[in-house]
């Protein structure tokens, strides 16, 4: 009989108590799966109860349960038996929200695979890389599989990039241009990214697509393509980085469309011309002057500031000066929407796993691939994108109503 080590024991009791962990959980959120179908069934049988036949017998009812599948999640495979409902209603089909008919895998793990692929996994290393989260020989993701699905959402983007905006109105946009380095390519390529928020403050992507170092041109054709497709009203603002060519294009393309330095941005690159050892104060000043309640105040801070680093940093105050004129513009809009109008935050949370110029992959090995990755990445991500505090007031807006300090302004 073999002997273990103690060594050997304590690693041994901890493989398998993190199994028996990992089943609890899996085991767990199997029975919570469960119970929420049994209960959308319930719910959908319960308020359908008044239709009756002829006959006086109900229409729609419950009739057993699908042949159990395996739901590919991010703790494992889970074993499902999704309940099966008999509507007789003409026209009427019952449909799952929760458990989408034939859906194998979850949300979770369509994000998960073009985020793998644009983090440097190979398509011939998912099998591995995926073994530890969904289990050994999960069903559908060999690379062969990989490799359809990445053929399939090019086609989508390909779809996507070229629909018809007619009747579209966006009332915000926010700009950005993300790096990726590509294997195949002597450069690092940027891809635009272009969100907008709709007139009932929902929050949409709008453009993804391949640029040359965020140059005006390349912005300037993004937005002339837009107008190609549909789009015919310009936004009242837009927000981006102050290094965007961007800004010469919308110049020419939507002149009349406001302009939002992002604070974000700006404060990183003021502080980044300040010795460390002062970042504290100078970004509390930073901070105060775009959290002030009036552009008053923010501008008593912002001279405050110049006063305070001017004849030491020259250079930081420079920055901040360059852009005075447009980062207080958010205070000509409503106060409900300041949060989402000083910042790129749409742009920087989604593709927070692949952060422009503080993260590279290597995995895409051609433009085309990265840009069906970046938009399947958004895409997927959009599905949680949350509408704009205060989305009621956008209709004020748009009728022309003015604000000053983020309130209306009164009519003398």
């Amino acid at each position: 009989m073999k002997t273990y080590t103690r060594t050997e024991v304590s690693e041994l009791v901890k493989a398998e108590f993190e199994s028996s962990l990992e089943g609890l959980f899996r085991e767990g959120a199997r029975k919570m799966l469960q119970a929420a179908l049994e209960i959308e069934v319930t719910e959908y049988i319960e308020q359908s109860k008044a239709h009756l036949d002829g006959k006086g017998r109900h229409l729609v009812v419950r009739n057993g349960s699908h042949k159990q599948r395996e739901l590919i999640t991010g703790i494992g495979r889970l074993p499902v038996e999704q309940p099966r409902v008999d509507d007789r209603r003409e026209g009427e089909r019952f449909s799952s929200a929760i458990l989408p008919r034939y859906a194998r895998r979850t949300p979770s793990i369509d994000r998960l695979i073009p985020t793998l692929y644009l983090k440097g996994i190979s398509t011939s290393g998912f099998p591995h890389a995926l073994e530890a989260i969904l289990g050994k020989n999960a069903p559908g993701l060999s690379p062969a599989n990989i490799v359809r699905l990445k053929e399939i959402w090019q086609a989508e983007y390909e779809a996507w990039r070229k629909r018809d905006l007619t009747g579209k109105r966006y009332v915000y946009v926010w700009a950005d241009g993300i790096y990726f380095t590509v294997r195949l390519e002597p450069d690092r390529p940027c891809v635009l990214v272009l969100i907008g928020a709709t007139a009932d403050g929902k929050k949409e992507l709008i453009a993804v697509e391949d640029g040359h170092r965020e140059s005006k041109l390349s912005w300037q054709a993004v937005l002339k393509d837009l107008k190609v497709r549909g789009l015919k009203d310009p936004p009242c603002l837009a927000v981006g980085d102050g290094g965007l060519g961007f800004w010469a294009g919308l110049e020419e393309e939507f002149p009349t469309t406001q302009q939002q330095r992002c604070w974000v941005h700006k404060t990183a690159n003021v502080l980044d011309k300040l010795p460390k050892t002062i970042h504290g104060g100078a970004k509390q000043l930073l901070h105060e002057m775009y959290l002030s309640p009036t552009r008053t105040e923010a501008l008593k801070t912002y001279d405050q500031f110049i006063q305070l680093y001017e004849p030491k940093y020259p250079k930081a105050c420079e920055c901040l000066e360059q852009d005075k004129q447009v980062l207080f513009t958010f205070y000509d809009f409503p106060a409900a929407h300041w949060r989402h109008l000083r910042t790129t935050n749409p742009i920087e949370s989604t593709f927070g796993t692949v952060r422009h110029r503080t993260r590279q992959t290597k995995g895409c090995g051609s433009r085309k691939a990265t840009l069906s990755m970046v938009y399947k990445l958004a895409t997927e991500a959009e599905k949680t994108w949350q509408r704009l505090h205060g989305h009621q007031i956008i209709e004020l807006l748009l009728r022309g109503t003015q604000f000053v300090d983020g309130e209306m302004k009164k009519v003398a």
